[in-house]
Parts: structure tokens; C-alpha cells; sequence
């Protein structure tokens, strides 16, 4: 469907053989993936080219913020941000990033496999119906679940006039999709989507949405107990396999609650990290949280 860049091809060779989002955790450092290049064919829209290339809504629109949502046009270069780095959080079970809309997937590698993360686009609740935060785990997983829609919603729909049925039973008119796993958090669930547009967007009513594809991939192997951390960390601070340092922002620090906090514990970490051969570069620090658009940027 897209034609892909020569030099894309080459960032991607050494993960040729990983499916899809699937990455071997790296020896050193905190880092995995590459940012790339395709060039959209005649029909492609933005939202298209973020499904297939393991890419949620926000992510490509703030890597393409020059590029036409609906119309990129025919060879248009469209940026992936296809590189990750991983949240500093124990590396097991589901981590969950509200702040970049993602999920990591720590799977428990089978005797001789390599140990590696997965990591998922989501789409999380909306203002008003904030996704919890904390560590819970899985509990029952469901193939063709049926709907029940939540009172608040019932509420709102009657005060419209239009109340929703008690029950939408497994179908194309399904919010939750053809898979769901629950959460031992009362009405939360990570499951699929019949409107898969709205992956990378705050538009639930609080549960975790996945691409269909992605919730069926999981569904069979996250195991009922898993542990399931949802943090929201705003920022991250990574360190290549070469320890080279990276900044990515996602929200301003004034718009965090314990942003100082981060911010001092991060330079604190950076200086200790520095060494006589290479330089922070703090200006470039400062302006990365002050534009926080999601970019990892190198601070050397």
C-alpha cells in the first residue's frame, strides 16, 4: 500500500524479522525502534498510514503537522515516529502510558526465547472520564463480549431523547469490538473498537481501546493475573545503546502535578550520566519541554 523509502527500509532491517511493534529489549540503554519514512499513495489518508504502521491518531499528526490529514496526496513524505522509549516502570506484564496514549507489553519469554516488549497505540478516556491510574491486573477475557452501556451514559442519552438500548449484543455496532480483557478495576477494560479512527485520541469514557488487529494479537497470550501498571509520565528521559541521552514531552511542566519534581530528578540524572566526552546540551533540554510535541529529541 506505501511505498517505503530506501533508507527506511535500512533503519528497519535489523528488525525485520520481529513482527510489528514487536522489539528484542535492548542490552543497554532504554530505546527501541526507529523513526522512518513513507510516501503515501493516491487514496492514503494520515489515519491510514498510523494503523498500518503500529501509529496512533496524535502521533502522526504531530509528526506531520504540515501534511494533510485526509488528502496527504499522492508521494507526500509522511514521518513514522517509530521509536520508543520505554517508560520508567518495572518491565513485566502491561504498562500503560496515558501521557503518550501507548501500551508496552512486557510478554514472559519462554525458555530459550528472547525476552522483548511489545508496545500498542491506545485511546484512553476523555476529560471528564480520566482512565485510573495504579496497578491492577487482568481478569476474565472475552471473545464477542456484549455491551451494556454505563448509566452515566444512559443518563445523558435520555436527557437527548434518544436513550440507548439496555444491551448491544457482539456485532459492527459494538464499541468494545470482538475482544475484551477485563480489568480488576470495576467497569474498565482494555478491548478492541468499531471506530478504530479513534485510536491515539482521549475519547473514551475512561477504558483502554486498541486497534482490532492489536487486541486480537494480545488476547491470547496476556494471561488472566497479568499485571497491568497505568502510569501518566509526561516526560521521559532516554539513553541509547551508546548511553547518548534523549528527551521526549508530551505536556508542559506547568501543566503537570509533580512536573518540578520530574524535572530535578531528570537533571539530576543527566549530570550524573555526563562524562568528560560528552556535553548536555540544556538549551535544547529546555525548549523540548517547552514545545512538547511528542518528539524524542537528542540532547547532544
Amino acid at each position: 500500500m506505501l511505498a517505503i523509502g530506501c533508507f527506511a527500509l535500512a533503519a528497519q532491517a535489523e528488525e525485520s524479522e520481529w513482527p510489528k511493534g514487536h522489539y528484542p529489549l535492548p542490552d543497554s540503554g532504554n530505546m527501541v525502534g526507529e523513526v522512518y519514512r513513507v510516501q503515501a499513495e493516491y487514496e492514503d489518508t494520515l489515519v491510514d498510514i498510523a494503523r498500518d504502521h503500529n501509529v496512533g491518531y496524535e502521533e502522526i499528526i504531530r509528526a506531520n503537522p504540515d501534511v494533510s490529514i485526509w488528502v496527504p496526496g499522492e508521494g507526500t513524505e509522511v514521518v513514522i515516529p517509530g521509536r520508543h522509549i520505554l517508560p520508567d516502570a518495572e518491565r513485566s506484564g502491561i504498562v500503560i502510558n496515558l501521557a503518550e496514549l501507548r501500551l508496552y507489553y512486557y510478554p514472559e519469554p519462554a525458555e530459550g526465547e528472547v525476552a522483548h516488549v511489545e508496545t500498542y497505540p491506545i485511546g484512553i478516556g476523555r476529560d471528564g472520564y480520566n482512565t485510573p491510574l495504579g496497578t491492577t491486573e487482568t481478569t476474565m477475557r472475552l471473545k464477542d463480549p456484549a455491551w451494556y452501556p454505563p448509566e452515566s451514559m444512559r443518563e445523558e442519552a435520555a436527557a437527548e431523547g434518544e436513550p440507548p438500548p439496555d444491551v448491544v449484543p457482539p456485532g459492527p455496532d459494538n464499541p468494545l469490538g470482538e475482544y475484551a480483557i477485563l480489568l480488576d478495576i470495576p467497569g474498565y477494560l482494555i478491548h478492541g473498537t468499531n471506530q478504530p479512527d479513534g485510536i491515539g485520541m482521549r475519547a473514551s469514557r475512561g477504558c483502554i481501546r486498541m486497534y482490532p488487529e492489536d487486541i486480537e494479537s494480545i488476547f491470547g497470550r496476556v494471561p488472566e493475573g497479568t499485571r497491568v501498571n497505568i502510569i501518566d509520565a509526561p516526560i521521559k528521559l532516554g539513553f541509547d545503546d551508546q548511553g547518548a541521552p534523549y528527551l521526549q514531552a508530551f505536556a508542559a511542566l506547568d501543566e503537570q502535578e509533580n512536573g518540578m519534581d520530574t524535572l530535578l530528578g531528570m537533571l539530576s540524572e543527566l549530570k550524573q550520566q555526563q562524562t568528560g566526552e560528552q556535553f548536555v546540551d540544556f538549551e535544547r533540554f529546555s525548549q523540548t519541554l517547552e514545545s512538547s510535541d511528542g518528539e524524542i529529541v537528542p540532547l547532544i
